[in-house]
């Protein structure tokens, strides 16, 4: 499979992100790291053909930046995994700015309100970040949880959000 892999200039640091042929972001993250993000896909995603390119992906995660925080809300992206995890990921997208859940909030969500640590798999499993939007579920009492790309960059995309939601 044919990929376009484009890095942007963020406050929060590079931001890189890998499309199919398609412009379907198959991972992205807050890396300029190429292997760093291929890591986060399938095994059977990994063996692409990566060209350097543009992708209109890029120009949402940049208008997010902007304070336009829906902008990457239509942002194609192509996940594969178990049915729960591909429930999972459509439900972050629906998760709005600045109204983050919880794991037990988006276990319920999925329709598996004891799945909480399968919620948190599911988070831990997302590979095109931002655009399925992982840092929007803390843990019960507001505490951050975890992040692929750092507890600053979840910090800092949260008050991005929240700043934008009020």
């Amino acid at each position: 499979m044919t990929t376009v892999i484009e890095t942007v200039t963020t406050p929060d640091g590079p931001f890189s992100l890998l499309a199919d042929e398609d412009g379907a972001v198959l991972a992205s993250g807050w890396t300029a790291d190429l292997d760093a993000l291929l890591a986060r896909l399938p095994l059977a995603w990994r063996d692409l053909d990566v060209r350097r390119g543009r992708t209109s992906a890029a120009e949402a995660a940049l208008a997010y930046y902007e304070g336009e925080t829906t902008a990457i809300d239509d942002v194609a992206v192509r996940q594969s995994g178990t049915e729960l995890q591909l429930t999972g990921w459509r439900a972050l997208r629906d998760i709005a700015p600045g109204r983050p859940l919880t794991y037990t909030e988006l276990a319920a969500t999925i329709g598996r309100p004891s799945a909480v640590r399968a919620a948190a798999s599911i988070c831990a499993r997302n590979a095109p970040a931002l655009f399925v939007p992982c840092h929007r579920v803390l843990r019960t009492g507001g505490a951050l949880g975890g992040f692929a790309w750092g507890l600053d960059v979840k910090r800092s995309l949260l008050a991005r959000e929240a700043v934008s939601a009020a």
